[in-house]
């Protein structure tokens, strides 16, 4: 089969394409929040009618949580698993939004045009390419290059609960020669990327208690123990002044950078200044004496993502508060077991405790790194088929954020994971006005194209 009238299709059913995917982001499939849980059913029964009408079998299975979508297309060639989740983040602030999150709309910005509403980019946009560019096969041969099975989660943006023994108990159903994973970006504007590793993450809520109420703060003030003030203290403490985590034995399991990774890093010529720059930043705040690039791809982190306690509304109450929360995670490199770190976390907030306090903790998903191996075939195809595509020779890379699934392919499954995604650095994904590049939505879907044609050319 040949590539040309693939790609053609795809560039000349591009507007139709982003009418399917805007239909898509209209729905708020919010996975973290149990009032969207009809909104998480009605995005999988689409993307099961969107895949039907392309010749895959396709169904949707039930979890515990929110359910997956599961395809088949048959037909012979290399079997290749193709994964990406419909959920998306919650969009609070929603002032902080410039139009309604789940009203997408094409937008021109200096930069070119983008497609701008939640999981525009994380993930609903980068898991279209993918199906676009079977659609575009399927409509110029009648048929796929490959044997393909999808794979569509419900619940990345909360932790992937159920994907352990789900994984487990559909294995015959989803095993593969490759797993092929489509939720991480590009490097810089112009440069594809295959990411080798990610880091893993364990989530950690926690809630202080002090008085049993709210009380008013000029009687009780100085002499009740305000909660606030002790979780203070606590996140004031987590981190020394080096920038080191302070939990105990959080080191353990983390691997120093190799001198062969750390040069072809060097060679990235990664801009610091530019890249903090894009979010109105100017210089690194991570552990002193590493590699800006080594921050965020290859060693662990502790941050918090937020806290409240006390009256938060407009205007101002003097009240003193009965409790205290907070949201706080934690990025994991090399073996670091994230319930290990868990326990020692807990126990060290436990420690910090003065009387007349309590606290209780409720977990947000624990997941190991994932480092992957490049030896397959697959991964130097889809770096020429990359190439071909985009201005810059594909590069592998490492990456900050954490995708469990792929380490649960490698454990569970026993297969190499391959993460190709066209995300930028500035699609704004977790925060208010998300977007996707309609140059990484086209580009994508071509490399998708690409990729399936050198993995079964003969």
């Amino acid at each position: 089969m040949t590539l040309d009238p693939v790609l053609a299709r795809i560039d000349a059913d591009l507007p139709d394409a982003i009418e399917r995917l805007l239909d898509l982001l209209r729905i708020p499939s919010i996975s973290t929040d149990p009032a969207y849980k009809g909104d998480c059913e009605t995005a999988a029964d689409w993307l099961v009618a969107d895949l039907q009408s392309i010749g895959f079998e396709a169904s949707k299975r039930p979890t515990p949580g929110h359910p997956m979508v599961v395809a088949h297309s048959g037909g012979t060639g290399p079997h290749v698993l193709f994964y990406g989740h419909y959920d998306v983040q919650p969009v609070d602030p929603l002032n902080l939004w410039d139009r309604d999150p789940f009203d997408p709309q094409i937008e021109d910005t200096p930069k070119g045009k983008v497609i701008r509403g939640r999981g525009a980019g994380d993930d609903k946009g980068q898991l279209m390419t993918f199906i676009e560019a079977c659609r575009a096969w399927k409509t110029e041969h009648g048929t796929l290059p490959a044997n393909i099975t999808i794979f569509f989660e419900g619940e990345e943006e909360s932790g992937s609960p159920s994907m352990t023994p789900l994984l487990k108990e559909f294995r015959a159903v989803l095993t593969a020669d490759i797993a092929l994973i489509c939720d991480t970006g590009l490097y810089g504007d112009d440069t594809p990327a295959i990411l080798t590793q990610l880091r893993g993450m364990l989530g950690e809520e926690l809630t202080i208690t002090g008085p049993d109420k709210d009380l008013h703060s000029g009687m009780y003030g100085g002499l009740a123990m305000n909660p606030a003030r002790v979780l203070a203290k606590v996140i004031a403490a987590l981190h020394d002044e080096n920038g080191r985590v302070t939990v105990p034995d959080f080191y353990d399991g983390v691997p120093e950078l190799s001198n062969e990774l750390a040069a072809a890093w060097d060679d990235l010529k990664f801009d610091e200044k530019h890249f903090l720059g894009e979010v109105g930043l100017s210089e690194p705040a991570g552990e002193r004496g590493r590699r800006p690039l080594e921050m965020i791809w290859s060693r662990p982190t502790c941050e918090v993502n937020g806290i409240w306690s006390g009256y938060t509304g407009d205007g101002f109450k003097t009240v003193l508060p009965s409790q205290a929360h907070a949201k706080i995670s934690f990025r994991l490199v090399g073996t670091q077991d994230p319930l290990k770190i868990r326990e020692s976390f807990r126990k060290m907030v436990q420690e910090m405790l003065p009387v007349d306090c309590t606290v209780s903790f409720k977990g947000h998903g624990a997941s190991a790194a994932a480092q992957m191996t490049t030896t397959h075939p697959a991964f130097n195809q889809a770096r020429k088929a990359l190439s071909d595509e985009w201005p810059n020779a594909a590069a592998f890379v490492g990456g900050g954020g954490s995708i469990p699934i792929a380490g649960h392919f490698k454990e569970i499954l026993g297969m190499d994971a391959m993460l190709i995604g066209f995300g930028k650095d500035d699609d704004g994904i977790h925060s208010p006005n998300e977007k996707y590049d309609l140059s990484s939505f086209h580009k994508g879907t071509r490399s998708w194209a690409r990729i399936l044609h050198e993995m079964t050319a003969v």
